[in-house]
């Protein structure tokens, strides 16, 4: 049995270097590898730190998220 799971389509990001906090839009998530936020159309690349964020750096500045919430989990598979 597979299981998958669907998160949001958004995460709080906050750039270390000022400690200012948005809210960016998530694509191509990939759980605990990485991720791309956008901030304002600017995309940011962002890895797992293979502890509990993700880490990017983009302008010059460090961005950090602990990446977007789980909304469901499904579970896939035959039921006997």
């Amino acid at each position: 049995m597979a299981n998958s799971s669907v998160y949001e389509k958004t995460c709080m990001v906050t750039c270390t270097d000022n400690d200012k906090v948005v809210q960016a839009e998530v694509d191509n998530f990939r759980e605990k590898e990485s991720l791309n936020v956008f901030i304002a159309t600017n995309k940011i690349h962002m890895k797992w730190n293979g502890r509990s964020i993700y880490i990017g750096n983009q302008f010059g500045y460090e961005f950090t998220t602990p990446g977007p919430k789980e909304v469901y989990r499904t579970r896939e598979g035959r039921h006997a």
